[in-house]
């Protein structure tokens, strides 16, 4: 799947997670690199899109989790491209099965079964073989990265220590990554949520979090799993808080 889904902002989604092409004179930004799966669909993108692989700038990664860093390392390597993190999630992003959550992650296909099928898919995609990625860059929360878009770091801790949404003002969109998603894969709840404890360290800190995505006052809501949000960021927040942690 590629789908333009904001102004020069494109999509790519395999099984339910999210990586977006940000493309900008000539030059492309990856944010996040989904699963190993997701290898060869990151350079059909490229080349759709009319771009080659020399063109990559670097790739922002939201956080660590394994579904996220699945092609860094790859990319990083094959590509010599930087590759850019928050530093709390530095030894995450090089271990990335090692992450904390609230609640235990057997619970929740016994409690969710309509989940069990996106697991599967997750799984089929290579979510128990990703490599780990090292010598990466420092995000600085509030900077504006040298990068396509120009994308502001705003920093969302909850999800990870070190999570970061990525805010586009001059395309009036947020890459929320995790701290905010509309499909949440271990529950199958849709909207916009807050990720389940199943794979969120700190829910409460994940909740205040919102209020930096909701600055930013954004139309477009690109999350890592599930569909855009088109009603605005504001708006996400709310509903997002109305459902709570889980």
């Amino acid at each position: 799947m590629l789908d333009e889904v904001a102004d020069g902002v494109h999509r790519v989604e395999r099984a339910h997670v999210n990586l977006y092409l940000v493309v900008e004179d000539g030059q492309v930004l990856v944010v996040d690199t989904g699963l190993p799966a997701a290898w060869p669909m990151i350079g059909d993108a490229l080349r759709r899109l009319g771009r080659r692989p020399a063109d990559v700038a670097g790739v922002v990664l939201t956080h660590a989790h394994f579904d996220h860093v699945g092609c860094a390392a790859r990319m990083q390597e094959r590509l010599g491209v930087p590759v850019w993190l928050h530093q709390a999630d530095e030894h995450l992003a090089a271990h990335p099965y090692s992450y904390a959550h609230e609640n235990p992650r057997a619970i929740y296909p016994l409690r969710h079964p309509r989940a069990v099928p996106i697991l599967a898919a997750v799984a089929r995609a290579g979510a128990l073989r990703v490599r780990g990625v090292r010598d990466t860059r420092r995000l600085e929360p509030g900077t504006t990265l040298p990068l396509p878009g120009s994308p502001r770091v705003v920093l969302s801790p909850g999800h990870t220590a070190g999570h970061c949404a990525l805010h586009l003002p001059g395309r009036d969109t947020i890459l929320t990554g995790d701290a905010l998603v509309t499909l949440d894969p271990y529950t199958a709840g849709v909207g916009p949520q807050i990720v389940a404890g199943a794979a969120t360290a700190d829910s409460a800190l994940a909740l205040a979090s919102l209020d930096a995505l909701a600055a930013t006052g954004a139309t477009n809501v690109l999350p890592g799993h599930g569909e855009p949000w088109r009603d605005g960021i504001r708006a996400a927040v709310e509903q997002a808080r109305v459902v709570g942690p889980h």
